[in-house]
């Protein structure tokens, strides 16, 4: 706060020098004083809602919504001949952008009015994405449910089952084996390879690096087909080997290693500057700082790179028609005879014209489906974890790491001063069980 400072002026007027003009009244801020027990009030933190999404503006909508559909009513009913329902969607989202329009231009600006309409159009873009994915889930599970309810759909293959045979014989085993067998080959070769390039992006600017993101982009457009053609023609018919699974796997390799090195590099550029600075000032070099500061820094943002890579590759049918073939067989070993993924044997059994063929395609799909998502929900359990939140496992890494140099502090102290070992020990420090429990309390 401001005060007034008059003990100046009460100075200048009890010497009467000629100096005593000099020593006027003037202001000055000082802090207010507390008392010992005197505490700032602490106010609670408050989640501001930037959205400002009010009652009025849900009427509005709604209103609008309203208005729109019935008028689309009244004029495919009485004026236009239209038919069907996606111009009736269509005239009746136009519609109700435009009543929307005249009910926000009753009370609000201009700008308020463009950013109410931006806001509704993304939020019916939104929608219609959710929408489409329901619809495409809830599809493929009800085409494929008169195979999906069946035992013997998840533990045996095809070879005992023919395209007349009913849905209680034969299943899709043989294709999610071959599916798993594939994708796993592929991430043991993508996951370090991409990571290494995408720090050698990251980290090690120049010339080179430059024209490796040149081609890294370039590949990220690559046809999946492109893919497969190559490794049939070298791996297949230039050294003379057999189509397999691992051949299938090569080429899906080759497709997801670029998304996954653009994603992370990416990725890796989020890293704040402050941290690479502060680790190598503490003296570490800079591969020590990439392995203890910047990967796992990025770590979930890592984990999301390879979920894009692995979305993309294991729903690919055109490499393994061309380098794995087809059977109706499981098949383990997937360096020799032919593997079958469950997008192809998708891509095969829905072209037949038996019911039961398609309902076994659609199952296959809806297999594929669960198994994403498994792989998504691992990769997130794994690396999901954002920067500065440890597991358990880590804290109590953490905890027992505090514990180990606690004792050591202990016996240097100890050593150094013989007389003061027990003052040490049981003085003022914290002792190894209090550790224990304050690393195991951290959330």
């Amino acid at each position: 706060m401001t005060i007034e400072d008059t003990r100046t002026s009460e100075a200048g007027a009890a010497t009467g020098s000629r100096h005593a003009g000099a020593a006027a009244p003037g202001r000055r801020t000082v802090l207010p004083a507390l008392s010992s027990g005197a505490r700032h009030p602490t106010r609670p933190e408050v989640r501001r809602n930037l959205a400002s999404i009010g009652r009025d503006d849900v009427l509005r909508v709604l209103g609008a919504a309203a208005a729109g559909i019935a008028t689309t009513s009244w004029l495919f009913t009485q004026i236009v001949a239209f038919d069907g329902a996606l111009p009736f969607v269509l005239i009746s989202y136009v519609l109700f952008l435009g009543y929307f329009v005249v009910l926000i231009s009753f009370d609000d600006n201009r700008v308020t009015i463009i950013d109410r309409v931006a806001n509704v159009i993304i939020h019916s873009l939104a929608v219609v994405l959710i929408l489409a994915l329901i619809v495409v889930v809830v599809f493929t599970v009800i085409r494929g449910s008169e195979a999906l309810f069946h035992f013997n759909f998840w533990t045996q293959d095809l070879s005992t089952a023919g395209p007349l045979d009913p849905l209680t014989t034969g299943g899709m085993l043989h294709a999610a084996i071959g599916t798993l067998i594939m994708i796993a080959f592929a991430l043991t070769f993508s996951i370090p390879l991409g990571l290494l390039c995408a720090v050698f992006l990251s980290e090690f600017p120049g010339k080179f690096s430059r024209l490796v993101r040149t081609v890294v982009e370039a590949m990220t457009a690559l046809p999946s087909i492109i893919c497969g053609l190559f490794i049939y023609a070298t791996y297949v018919l230039m050294f003379g080997l057999d189509r397999s699974g691992f051949a299938a796997s090569l080429a899906i390799t080759i497709m997801i290693l670029p998304i996954i090195i653009r994603s992370a590099d990416v990725v890796l550029r989020l890293v704040p500057g402050t941290l690479k600075e502060a680790s190598l000032g503490l003296g570490a070099g800079q591969w020590r700082t990439i392995w203890n500061v910047v990967l796992p820094t990025s770590r979930s943002g890592l984990m999301t790179a390879i979920i894009l890579g692995t979305a993309r590759g294991i729903g690919e049918t055109s490499p393994v028609l061309l380098t794995a073939g087809y059977t109706t067989y499981i098949n383990m070993n997937p360096f020799t005879g032919p593997m079958v993924s469950l997008p192809f044997a998708t891509f095969t059994l829905v072209k037949s014209p038996e019911p039961s063929q398609i309902a076994r395609g659609f199952g296959a799909a809806a297999v594929l489906m669960v198994l994403v998502f498994l792989l998504f929900l691992i990769a997130r359990l794994i690396g999901g974890r954002g920067p500065g939140q440890l597991s358990r496992r880590a804290r109590r890494r953490v905890a027992a790491a505090s514990i180990r140099d606690a004792q050591r502090y202990t016996q240097r102290s100890a050593v150094g001063n013989p007389s003061a070992g027990g003052t040490a020990s049981h003085g003022g420090g914290h002792s190894p069980e209090s550790l224990q429990q304050t690393g195991s309390g951290h959330k």
